[in-house]
């Protein structure tokens, strides 16, 4: 069996010969005497077109029968088309039906509103815009782990039930077997979904190094923003021996990775974006690949920028405040490129933010990129145990829940810095696409998850 990705990456090899292909039909064009299917087989974005004749197959009036949606079998000549709109195409001598597909098959060729396509989240990944999607969300997770792995770290899977609230934000879902007191209950204590791997990845950072983690997060915010979901990825490394300005370069050089590596695998798929999704997408990573380097400001200067813009902001920049997602847009058009926002006010940062002199900001920075704003949020940590300390007892923290990690600090801590990514807005970030419902496989939001 032969695969179609193989077929557009070595067509020569195979011109004029006997070949035999599998796939799903995305489209079957029967004429009196001839047909046209349309077939893709899950190894590559393209289609192959398959040509059948009355004279060639005994079963040509079944053939004509084919629905969209359902697989088949092909076996047939390899023929080269130099001169036609596809590479080459597929004359059929034999095409055997594997599983029906049934009339009121949803996929059908034609345009479909997201919105519908939400609804089927399961047979959507059949059309070409998240067929893209998809196969482009593989492709960065596999430079992620390439760019860390080239880099020598260490990959720590942190777990995804924990007892404590990482952001200090209490938007957690709680997990319980049937017991409605948690002294009873399986873990014999309150427990949640993990909104972060952060602070279970700090301890390995002070044995190798340099580590991160890769997996699912989750946060119980009733929002329903294009940005938000309630099951969500992160990618958080930590670096040992290390300040903000490693965190942000670290950070840097993982978004022009990754845009390298896509442009460069996946040219079929950005090239749909770029005609489809948005024009000129493909320009705008382009630009931001060959950035120099970052901008990189204290958020009292984006404040202070946003203020003299004398644009009609619907959210009033404040300098105690944080940054709404015109504000994030509206700095990347001003520096025409990605701008690192870092030194934020300590009471909008995390308990874990190294403190600046000034006891009122932090070494926190965000990353934000064109067209998507924030992708990226980190820091230096606070390495220092009495003002680490000082900080959780002002936020009136529990210190014995956290007693674990406040060992980091005790027992040969060390300057450290790290930051966490969102998976999915990097991708709606590389892909055009505007709503994080579409570049999750089954997105999890308020009043949804009935897949």
């Amino acid at each position: 069996m032969i695969l179609l990705k193989d077929l557009y990456q070595n067509s020569k090899d195979y011109s004029d010969k006997q070949i035999e292909v599998s796939g799903w039909i995305r489209n079957n064009r029967a004429q009196k005497e001839f047909g046209f299917i349309d077939m893709n087989d899950g190894s590559c974005f393209k289609t192959c077109q398959i040509v059948y004749e009355a004279n060639n197959l005994d079963n040509f009036k079944d053939v004509q029968k084919f629905r969209n949606g359902a697989s088949v079998n092909v076996k047939g000549k390899f023929v080269l088309t130099p001169d036609m709109p596809q590479p080459f195409e597929i004359k059929a001598e034999e095409i055997i039906l594997l599983g029906d597909s049934q009339e009121d098959y949803p996929m059908q060729p034609k345009r479909h509103t997201r919105e519908f396509l939400r609804e089927k989240p399961h047979l959507r990944v059949r059309t070409n815009l998240f067929s893209a999607v998809f196969r482009l969300r593989s492709e960065v997770a596999y430079a992620i782990h390439s760019f860390f792995h080239e880099r020598n770290f260490v990959y720590v899977n942190t777990p995804l039930i924990t007892s404590n609230d990482g952001e200090g934000a209490g938007q957690l879902f709680g997990v319980v077997t049937n017991s409605e007191n948690p002294e009873t209950d399986f873990f014999g204590k309150k427990v949640f979904l993990t909104v972060t791997g952060q602070l279970h990845v700090e301890p390995y950072a002070m044995a190798f190094r340099n580590v991160y983690t890769f997996g699912p997060t989750f946060r119980a915010e009733n929002s329903n923003t294009q940005k938000h979901a309630s099951e969500f990825w992160m990618v958080e490394p930590e670096i040992a021996f290390a300040d903000l300005d490693d965190e942000e370069n670290l950070a840097e050089d993982m978004i022009k990775y990754v845009i390298k590596y896509v442009l460069d695998h996946c040219p079929s798929e950005m090239e749909f974006f770029d005609k489809f999704v948005e024009k000129g997408l493909i320009d705008r990573l382009k630009a931001v690949l060959n950035t120099e380097k970052f901008a990189r400001i204290t958020h009292h200067d984006a404040i202070t920028i946003l203020k003299n813009s004398k644009e009609n902001f619907e959210n009033e920049p404040e300098y105690g405040g944080d940054l709404a997602t015109e504000h994030e847009k509206y700095l990347t058009r001003y520096f025409n490129g990605p701008v690192f926002v870092h030194d934020w006010p300590k009471d909008i940062k995390a308990f874990y933010m190294k403190l600046n002199d000034d006891n009122e900001t932090v070494r926190g920075s965000d990353l934000l990129v064109p067209g998507s704003g924030e992708i990226i949020g980190g820091s230096q940590r606070e390495e220092r145990l009495d003002v680490l300390l000082k900080r959780m007892e002002e936020l009136g923290m529990n210190e014995a829940t956290l007693d674990w990690y406040v060992d980091t600090r005790r027992y040969g801590g060390c300057k450290h810095a790290g930051f966490g990514l969102g998976v999915e807005r990097l991708l709606m970030f590389l892909t055009g696409v505007d709503n994080i419902r579409d570049v999750l496989s089954y997105p999890r939001t308020p009043n949804n998850c009935d897949f």
